[in-house]
């Protein structure tokens, strides 16, 4: 399974912008600490954002609401509650983009944690294979699995009314004021390896998939929020301003799992989004068919009241949202029906890519002479509106390959085949074992299911002057390289030092011998393009090492002292694993108890007697175990997530 980093976010900014005019959600009254009880109220971007595995087309959850936990006591502060008819939203899509929801008003003051309330009822949490899944993943391709195999771990309620509450602490209290910008995101792995545990017995039995929200959630501190990408929004127009300059939309959510023609549900959230009067806006007609570039809505006024769109927005330093491409039409099905998804396939030959939709199906795409491809750099404006490449040339030399995140617009909808207008590659990924790492870049070995779509890659670093984000902890600016490990996302190593650890950290393996062979390191890159160390081609700003995924194995040992060795079928050497001890860098065990048809996922903490304790007692020779972690130099692996199977056994 590959590792994403998923989130939601919540983007704080100034009460007083006209952005925020239409305020929704519920404040709370109550006596908050750290409050400087002016009764005043900062204004909130409500957003969710989320990443996934190779092997989900969709992970669909709803959001019933958000709220935030005031420093020193006092009742939470409801901040987000989802429209009467519970939109589902698929993480998938949100590969490190962001939803917006809407816009909410939140009392001044300091809060210290969030609780977001997710609803756990059978059919809420919807699980769809991918198309081309890993090799024996448990689930058939494009298959969803029924919801009395989705079993919510630490469900609340009864009949028809279950939730799951998670609260995430803070990194560093958080302050609102009335006039200061502010962003909070709490970033929820899916990839995680606890966050989906499926238990497959080993003989003819029902697969449980248990899904753990409590434990693969964290605080990831945002330092601009003009760097924030934001998925494409969906909404109906409700009113254009009197001067043209800018159009409030009524939020639309898709729904989830798509029907055909596909229909929206409606929110009582607003947004109001400005044309950019410098660069210029792209508008499109979808039902015309026509295309021109606006600065202002004054020559499609008349028309767009009532209209749905979709838009390709970004932040402005001050929160105001600027529209970079628009598609307008009469029915919403017309707007949303151009493919978004993870590239599933490029065929250099016939010049058709595949995007995989929500269903776990691939939507052939061909590229002509006249397709655009976008690079989303809501930072740069300029850059975010002018295209990287055009035609089939640019799906050579590997410049685009499977895995990226893209939103795709066509020529005519109701074609056959559809036709590639515009393609906005929302996230260049590149991933997989790591080699060959020197001072000037390294190579990704990449290999899927569909032996087609394997690549080698060998990616520059960017250059050191290359304004590369801000410190997670200190907020110091970074420039050139950086990188860091999975389990450990605020310790960044960036500097003038960061290129020669880099090789270091990556230059272990592990091998079981046999037919298991090796395990070298791994990692995943979102590239850039056009930096000063690579013109007009892609680039590394940063890797962060994932967990090397050990199929599952036996203990060949029984864990004692922090460490245990495993064996591999197939394999011929015993490889030790060691886990960390220490608060603060501890390896996350995870204990997976089946009993009859009902999983169990319990954490154990090993930096304390009584988690020493479980894992001695249930963690002996012969226990299944699967481990995520970084080879090391000396054939060991470090692990950062184990899991130990216990009760009915697992095979996957």
């Amino acid at each position: 399974m590959n590792f994403r980093a998923s989130r939601i976010l919540l983007g704080l900014a100034v009460a007083t912008m006209p952005l925020f005019s239409v305020a929704c959600g519920t404040s709370s009254s109550a006596n908050l600490g750290g409050s400087t009880g002016s009764g005043q109220t900062g204004s909130m971007n409500m957003m969710v954002s989320d990443a996934s595995a190779e092997d989900w087309a969709a992970i669909d959850v709803k959001i019933l609401s958000i709220a935030l936990v005031p420093q020193g006591g006092g009742s939470p502060v409801t901040v987000y509650t989802a429209p009467s008819q519970d939109p589902a939203i698929n993480l998938v899509e949100l590969d490190q983009l962001g939803e917006i929801l809407g816009n909410i008003s939140v009392p001044v003051g300091t809060y210290t944690s969030a609780i977001v309330t997710i609803s756990a009822n059978p059919g809420d949490i919807t699980l769809t294979a991918s198309a081309n899944p890993e090799a024996g993943f448990a689930v058939s391709p494009g298959a969803t699995v029924a919801s009395s195999q989705i079993q919510v771990q630490g469900a609340t309620g009864s009949g028809g009314n279950l939730t799951v509450p998670v609260t995430v602490k803070f990194d560093s209290p958080l302050t609102v004021t009335a006039n200061s910008n502010n962003a909070l995101d709490l970033e929820f792995d899916l990839g995680h390896p606890a966050f989906l545990v499926a238990n497959v017995p080993p003989t003819t039995g029902q697969t449980i998939w248990a899904v753990n929200f409590n434990g693969p959630v964290r605080h990831h501190p945002i330092w601009n929020i003009t760097r924030f990408l934001l998925r494409h929004t969906y909404g109906n127009v409700s009113a254009v301003s009197s001067d043209d300059t800018s159009i409030t939309i009524t939020k639309d959510f898709p729904v989830e799992p798509p029907t055909n023609p596909e229909t929206s549900v409606a929110s009582s959230h607003s947004l109001t989004i400005l044309a950019d009067a410098a660069n210029g806006t792209l508008f499109y007609d979808v039902d015309a068919k026509t295309v021109a570039t606006i600065k202002s809505f004054s020559t499609v006024a008349g028309g767009l009241p009532g209209r749905y769109v979709r838009i390709a927005a970004r932040y402005q330093a001050n929160g105001t949202l600027v529209a970079v491409r628009i598609w307008a039409a009469n029915a919403f099905n017309s707007v949303w029906i151009s493919p978004e998804g993870h590239v599933l396939h490029v065929n250099t030959t016939t010049d058709v890519i595949t995007v995989e939709n929500e269903l776990g199906i691939g939507v052939p795409l061909t590229v002509d002479a006249n397709t655009r491809f976008y690079f989303r750099t809501p930072w740069n404006a300029v850059a975010d509106a002018t295209p990287i490449g055009e035609g089939p040339g640019f799906l050579t030399s590997t410049d685009f390959v499977r895995g990226f995140k893209v939103h795709a617009s066509v020529v005519d909808p109701l074609a056959s085949p559809l036709v590639a207008q515009d393609i906005d590659i929302e996230v260049a990924r590149y991933d997989g074992s790591i080699s060959g790492a020197n001072l000037n870049g390294f190579t990704y070995t990449r290999a899927f299911n569909t032996h087609s779509d394997n690549y080698t890659i060998t990616l520059p670093f960017i250059s050191s002057g290359t304004a590369n984000g801000s410190d997670p902890i200190s907020g110091a600016p970074i420039s050139g390289f950086k990188y860091w490990n999975f389990s450990y996302p605020t310790i960044v190593t960036s500097g003038s030092s960061a290129i020669s650890a880099f090789d270091n950290a990556t230059n272990g393996e592990v091998n079981f011998g046999g037919t298991v062979g090796l395990f070298p390191a791994a990692g995943e890159s979102f590239a850039i393009w056009n930096d000063p160390a690579a013109a007009n081609s892609w680039a590394v700003p940063w890797t962060v090492l994932t967990p090397t995924t050990v199929p599952i194995g036996l203990a060949a040992t029984s864990y004692s002292n922090g460490s245990f060795t495993m064996s591999e079928t197939g394999g011929v050497n015993a490889v030790p694993v060691s886990l960390g001890t220490t608060s603060g860098s501890a390896t996350l065990v995870y204990q997976v108890d089946r009993t009859g048809n009902v999983v169990s996922v319990s954490f154990v903490d090993v930096t304390t007697p009584s988690g020493q304790t479980t894992i001695t007692n249930n963690l002996i020779a012969g226990t299944p175990v699967k481990v995520f972690g970084i080879p090391q130099s000396n054939g060991s692996i470090q692990a950062y997530v184990l899991l130990y199977y216990t009760g009915t056994k697992s095979t996957e």
